[in-house]
């Protein structure tokens, strides 16, 4: 088999003629011409992100919220051209494709309806944008940062490090909890009991400088603390604290904690453990030896 052999082998292969769309022959050329063009536009769409950050949205100082969200439409949008041009190039009128999808569509409408739900809610997340690439949310009883938003689902960061894999339906029917949505000051409540034999000014003048000595609590709006109620053994006490963004607020919790058990130690405030006193009648004398006298005295 000599190279004229070769080549007359690839073209007639290369022509072969698989299937017809719309009266429109499809053969290996032209779905390699199909898939040049999708790479090709692939391509130029990463290009395209690559520029807007490095040149453009630097310079606007936009927020990396609208910045993921725009380079995520150029995306799609360049995707789609390149689409319908590859499908023009190769001679199939998108037309009657649209006529055949449409018949398709109703025959595996139900198998997709998951897959077209996400998607949609996609597009809703990216518009309207309740949550964002960087926000700290609450997915069930996890703590996490969003991380990337694709058209089917969402990924979050737990503070442990695992990725959580949510489809973005749940997102829009569900509630959501977004710390980060508008203002991002968050209210952190430190709930800490006092012995009923503290002195109250005492207590609260520590939990103000607790407060006051943390170099990430907020003084405006500034600190205060309540008399949340009275407990068995103890007076309940809550110090009110403002952070400027929930990412560290257990963090900041640790420190308040541990700062109040100083504080409280250096000013001699008890914070006590529940504790009963247990009263014991009997209508007969109970016999009183020096194993039992603490009982009695009890």
């Amino acid at each position: 088999m000599n190279l004229s052999d070769v080549t007359r082998f690839l073209e007639s292969f290369m022509n072969f003629k698989l299937f017809e769309i719309n009266k429109t022959a499809v053969t290996p050329s032209s779905i390699v011409m199909f898939l040049l063009f999708i790479a090709v536009f692939g391509m130029a769409s990463h290009l395209l992100q690559r520029l807007l950050k490095a040149h453009v949205f630097s310079r606007l100082r936009i927020d990396e919220g609208i910045q993921y969200t725009l380079t995520r439409i150029t995306h799609y949008l360049i995707m789609i051209i390149g689409a319908v041009i590859a499908f023009q190039f190769i001679g199939i009128d998108l037309t009657g494709l649209a006529i055949i999808l449409g018949f398709l569509s109703v025959g595996i409408g139900f198998g997709l309806q998951n897959i077209t739900s996400n998607f949609v809610a996609g597009l809703i997340l990216l518009l309207e944008r309740p949550i964002k690439v960087g926000d700290r949310v609450m997915v069930g009883s996890q703590e996490g940062d969003v991380v990337e938003i694709k058209m089917r689902s969402t990924t979050i960061r737990t503070l442990n490090n695992v990725a959580v894999i949510v489809p973005n339906s749940e997102f829009v029917s569900s509630k959501l909890e977004n710390w980060s949505y508008g203002d991002q000051k968050v209210r952190l409540d430190v709930n800490v009991g006092v012995s009923y034999e503290s002195d109250l000014e005492t207590v609260i003048r520590s939990l103000m400088e607790v407060a006051a000595e943390h170099p990430e609590v907020l003084t405006n709006p500034a600190p205060d603390v309540l008399h949340s109620g009275f407990g068995d053994s103890a007076w309940n006490m809550r110090l009110r604290i403002w952070l400027e963004h929930p990412r560290r607020h257990l963090e900041v919790q640790s420190d308040i904690n541990c700062a109040i058990v100083r504080k409280f130690q250096q000013n001699g405030v008890e914070i006590p453990f529940p504790q009963r006193d247990l009263h014991v009648r009997s209508p007969v004398p109970l016999p009183v030896t020096p194993g039992t006298e603490s009982l009695r005295s009890a």
